[in-house]
């Protein structure tokens, strides 16, 4: 049986300003809600001409939506940042910070983002991926991860990666198809079908028991 994870172990943020930009520190807060900061109603998108300011206060200047996705899974989990959320969303990645400012990067039309986290016993719900608070069991860990196109045949990834300090493998693959996956970890193995056709399918799978 499915279970969740256990609410959010407390997180501090801590901001130093250097020479060489913003330095960021964080506490884990587990699971993989969004965590918007403010009401939906309260939210104010940031124009074009002001995006390049929002991402440099959040440490992210100069980066495109596929850098600023590495360059937070890559991040050690005690460093993620709290003051901001970063949303992963089929079309684009949403960032909003603490008093509700948003801003929207476009992810290539070519490209879709699924970030999966394959479990044992310990999983939680998530539907679109959350780089700065969802959280997997598996932290750290190799496993087999292989990717085929559903109708061709074709194999996109067939390799041994490793899991992100978060749980989570990022996978990039071609927009508009469906996606057979399978994950082998220890002797175990979890397989599932997703589409990455349309403007709300998933981005984070978290159904992933290795049986």
């Amino acid at each position: 049986m499915t279970q969740r994870i256990s609410p959010p172990r407390t997180a501090r943020w801590k901001a130093a300003a250097t020479g060489a930009g913003t330095v960021l520190a964080l506490a884990l807060l587990a699971g993989c809600s969004a965590g918007q900061p403010a009401s939906q109603s309260a939210t104010t998108a940031i124009g074009a001409e002001h995006a390049g300011q929002f991402l440099a206060e959040l440490g992210l200047e100069g980066l495109d939506a596929k850098q600023v996705i590495d360059q937070l899974d890559r991040m050690p989990l005690d460093q993620r940042p709290e003051n901001f959320t970063a949303q992963v969303k089929p079309t684009q990645l949403v960032l909003a910070d603490e008093s509700g400012r948003t801003a929207n990067l476009p992810l290539p039309e070519d490209q879709y983002y699924l970030s999966a986290a394959p479990y044992v016993d310990q999983t939680h719900s998530c539907h679109f991926h959350s780089l700065t608070t969802c959280v997997g069991q598996l932290q750290g860990v190799e496993m087999k991860v292989k990717a085929v196109n559903s109708d061709t045949g074709e194999v996109l990834v067939d390799q041994d990666m490793e899991s992100f300090d978060n749980g989570f493998i990022g996978l990039w693959v071609p927009r508009g198809i469906s996606v057979d996956l399978e994950f082998t970890y220890q002797g175990k193995t979890a397989q599932t079908t997703v589409t990455t056709a349309g403007d709300e399918n998933a981005t984070c799978l978290t159904e992933l028991q290795l049986v």
